[in-house]
């Protein structure tokens, strides 16, 4: 498995009392899969994948990613990890508006100390459509061109999963697709793992599976889901809620 969430909890304090956001969610993320995570306003889908992803710690539980506890590294060990073996795409590309998209591409290697080879930066951006467009600033490229560079970024270290927060949120509806379908051959192709949390029944379609979150727990999978069954299981949670 590359991916195995334990009983993650996490908690928050806040004034009125503590917050649960994740109750004991037990989960796996298989290699080579593409796995959707929705779920009401609140319900823990971002606290999810940043505890999955080591961004932030659970309060329980245990995550382990490609074979490594995440909560027995330290501070300079962890970052090192989630640089190496775990990749991010957010709805904020955070590309660098004065860098080409190669640049961009080899940033996080660059920034660890270490050369990027020029090959495997030419090969990243192909592997997501863009080898074309390797000297373009992110200012020359479409929305959809800059999120597969954000992409062909987190990629390009071969991590063992793929975390992305909304990626197509800020798209167009024509643009989105394009990115879904990027992403659904990079798992079918390319034996590539990706944890999507989106709000977007047509984006958690694409996946092999979908997981529901209500008030941080996992209430349900659906398998084979076209995206109206899936909106409208949505629609059921919420009004429930």
């Amino acid at each position: 498995m590359t991916v195995v969430l334990h009983e993650l909890s996490k908690t928050y304090e806040a004034t009125a009392g503590a917050v649960t956001a994740l109750d004991g969610v037990t989960v796996q993320f298989p290699e080579s899969t593409f796995t959707a995570i929705m779920g009401p306003s609140g319900s823990g889908k971002s606290t999810l994948l940043h505890c999955s992803a080591g961004l932030e710690p659970s309060t329980s539980g245990m995550v382990t990613v490609d074979g490594t506890v995440l909560g027995e590294l330290g501070g300079d060990a962890l970052t090192r990890f989630r640089r190496d073996r775990i990749g991010f795409v957010f709805q904020d590309l955070n590309l660098v508006s004065s860098l080409t998209a190669a640049q961009n591409v080899a940033l996080p290697v660059r920034l660890a100390g270490r050369r990027a080879d020029d090959t495997a930066v030419t090969a990243a951006l192909a592997e997501v459509g863009l080898a074309d467009r390797a000297r373009h600033r992110p200012h020359e490229l479409s929305g959809g061109q800059q999120q597969r560079v954000a992409i062909a970024r987190a990629l390009f270290a071969r991590p063992a999963v793929v975390f992305a927060d909304e990626p197509t949120g800020a798209l167009d509806k024509a643009t989105s697709g394009q990115v879904l379908s990027l992403m659904r051959r990079l798992v079918d192709e390319h034996g590539r793992t990706i944890v999507l949390v989106t709000h977007d029944p047509v984006a958690a379609a694409v996946a092999d599976r979908v997981l529901l979150l209500v008030d941080g727990r996992v209430t349900e999978e659906l398998t084979g889901a076209d995206a109206a069954a899936v909106s409208d299981r949505m629609t059921m949670l919420e009004r429930s809620c």
